[in-house]
């Protein structure tokens, strides 16, 4: 049971259909020119299952923030689109003034038309309501030409902005199929109906790691927490373990220090659920060794896991019926400290356990494992991933519940 109205609930021939997608890909600094089109070609899928319904399709997407080196138009994004579909894509630079409008009454069914960076519109990324954005002249001037709604952004819906929530409180709203597919997916990991659930802590992003850790386990979410690469640094330093100097300035470098009574609260409340690293990789002469927990502290920054913790996560995840990935082991970009990050992801990988990886380091690390096909899902969100697994309400996921329960 979904809280949102699909695609399959619309009849979409002949009819203009806004798609908010997220098409911000990185840039080349010198030239500006996309490095990635994954997000691109990801939803791709929506919008060729929309032409192939005979809709009128008009794209609305971001690509970075103004006065950011990696704003810039959505022409080569319509460009890139074109030749992923393999069909021609309208590209107009305007978003609501004449030029965007006239472009929009002369679609025909089936034609695609991508409107310029919807952060353009100064008003889009204000602080206000969904009913207020609707006022906005964004959406007054646009919503008159639309007939339905498609929210397919999820790694965005974690904002409130104009083109999330603005059309969706005026048009009828359906999730597009990354929406979709994304929702139920996690709404299965947020639910874990199947146990043992457990959490892969890794990366560097100190302050989501200890909100996550404390969400999933005092919502008996996780039965344990996993802990690795600058993530574990900081819980065995929060332990009150001497890490070694250059590993505690990087902490401090970074300002990671200051979750340490969060984190301290975590290991007295769920104490035996969470799990820290007990042995590592550094760098001696550009040669990877191992040590132990009694080798401690190193005077060497530690870059990976150990094969013991290796084993030791290992025996908890091959019993798990759910897992999810967050952030890699260690230094996995280079190949001397990549052993942690795919011992730990090829258990995963290898497992009959319903896997969830989000994160651009992550889903990196599973690329260049070769690992992609063998996770269960892995999700487009970042932010809003973590946000949706901390029990948080996302906007553009709000606006499409909405719009269902105005339907009915």
């Amino acid at each position: 049971m979904v809280d949102f109205l699909t695609m399959d609930e619309y009849e979409f021939k002949d009819k203009t259909a806004f798609v908010r997608v997220d098409f911000n890909s990185p840039l080349n600094p010198k030239t500006m020119k996309i490095t990635d089109d994954t997000r691109i070609r990801m939803h791709s899928q929506t919008i060729k299952e929309l032409v192939d319904m005979d809709a009128k399709v008009v794209v609305l997407a971001h690509q970075g923030r103004p006065g950011r080196a990696d704003f810039s138009t959505l022409e080569q994004h319509a460009s890139v689109l074109s030749k992923i579909l393999g069909k021609p894509v309208i590209y107009v630079n305007d978003l609501f003034d004449d030029k965007a409008k006239a472009s929009i009454k002369k679609l025909k069914p089936g034609e695609i038309l991508v409107l310029e960076n919807v952060r353009t519109f100064p008003g889009e990324t204000k602080k206000k309501t969904p009913e207020e954005f609707a006022e906005s002249n964004f959406v007054k001037n646009l919503a008159p030409l639309a007939d339905v709604y498609v929210g397919d952004g999820f790694a965005v819906a974690h904002r409130s902005q104009a083109s999330l929530v603005g059309f969706p409180h005026v048009l009828p709203a359906v999730a597009g199929r990354i929406m979709e597919r994304e929702l139920k997916a996690l709404n299965k990991v947020k639910r874990a109906e199947e146990k043992p659930c457990v959490y892969v802590m890794g990366g560097a992003k100190a302050d989501d790691s200890a909100l996550i850790s404390n969400y999933v386990l005092s919502h008996k979410t996780a039965d344990h927490v996993l802990t690795g690469g600058i993530i574990g640094h900081l819980f065995l330093h929060a332990k009150g373990v001497n890490i070694g100097d250059p590993n505690v300035r990087y902490l401090e470098k970074n300002q990671f220090l200051q979750y340490v009574p969060r984190i301290q609260e975590l290991f007295k409340n769920f104490n035996g659920k969470i799990l820290t690293p007990e042995d590592f990789a550094i760098d001696v002469d550009g040669k990877r060794k191992e040590i132990t927990l009694t080798d401690l502290p190193s005077n060497y920054p530690m870059f990976d896991i150990g094969s013991k913790t290796v084993e030791k996560y290992a025996n908890i995840l091959e019993k798990a019926k759910i897992v999810v990935l967050s952030g890699p082991m260690g230094v996995y970009e280079n190949n001397e400290f990549m052993a942690g990050t795919k011992g730990v992801f090829d258990v995963v990988a290898k497992s009959s356990a319903f896997s969830v990886a989000g994160g651009g380091n992550t889903i990196e690390a599973i690329e260049r494992l070769g690992l992609k096909e063998k996770i269960s899902y892995i999700s487009t969100g970042g932010g809003a991933l973590m946000e949706f697994l901390t029990g948080k309400t996302l906007p553009g996921v709000k606006a499409l519940e909405k719009a269902k329960s105005k339907k009915q």
